[in-house]
């Protein structure tokens, strides 16, 4: 009697998975993620804007899991108010709160900027010496879009490298921060190419594995960003 055999169904675990498996290897929740990050980021979500999971699936096409999973780590990154009952709430901006996370930011960027330099592989130091190089190029287009990119993922570079899980949390928690608040007020009160090429000094340093230059070139930046963060107080 010929036996037939039956597939043993997959677990839920692994269907769940898997559909939240996108191109590149990349989760449905981590797409999610960066195109809502961005858009909050470049202002095409402004602050004081509220957001609806039904339409923010429906606009990026897909499923509201996946969306509700992002717009939680968005809102323990503080970039969105998650509003019981209300719905969620694109957070506002302060300038005077910045410099606040401008403070430790400046710390926890030598620490894992040295770190990056010390314990880089040879495929991140190739990665950091490719962004460099993008940055050199988008300080001479002045492209303001290309910066944001290469600047978000400079820092994934740099905190992946620093190979510390405890810094990385923070740094992302106050990285997308400073991402839009540069985006609200770079016109008025930056130099795009010269913080682009500020970035890519650091960038290099990390690449040569040189740990004091990467952690000067980071005090160089902040210093810098400190600066651009006070005018636009005084501004305001």
């Amino acid at each position: 009697m010929t036996q037939i055999a039956i597939a043993k169904p997959r677990s839920p675990a692994k269907r769940v998975s898997g559909l939240r498996r996108a191109a590149g290897g990349k989760t449905l929740t981590e797409r999610a993620y960066q195109e809502l990050e961005e858009r909050i980021v470049t202002l095409q979500l402004k602050p004081g804007e509220f957001l609806s999971e039904y339409a923010l699936s429906h606009d990026l096409k897909i499923g509201r899991t996946p969306i509700r999973e992002a717009l939680q780590r968005l809102s323990r990154e503080d970039l969105v108010t998650i509003l019981p009952r209300k719905g969620i709430l694109v957070s506002e901006t302060d300038p005077r709160k910045q410099l606040l996370v401008l403070e430790v930011r400046r710390e926890l960027e030598r620490l894992v900027s040295r770190l990056a330099a010390q314990r880089a592989t040879d495929a991140q130091r190739q990665q950091f010496c490719a962004i460099a190089a993008d940055m050199d190029r988008a300080a001479k287009t002045n492209d303001d879009i290309v910066f944001m990119r290469l600047d978000r993922e400079l820092n994934r570079l740099i905190t992946a490298a620093a190979q510390n899980d405890y810094a990385a949390r923070a740094m992302r928690f106050l990285q997308g921060h400073s991402r839009r608040f540069w985006y609200l007020h770079y016109k008025q009160a930056a130099d795009l190419p010269l913080c682009a090429r500020l970035h890519a000094n650091q960038a290099r340093a990390v690449a040569a594995g040189d740990a004091k230059a990467a952690a000067a070139a980071s005090d160089r930046l902040v210093d810098y960003v400190v600066t651009f963060t006070r005018a636009t107080v005084i501004s305001a």
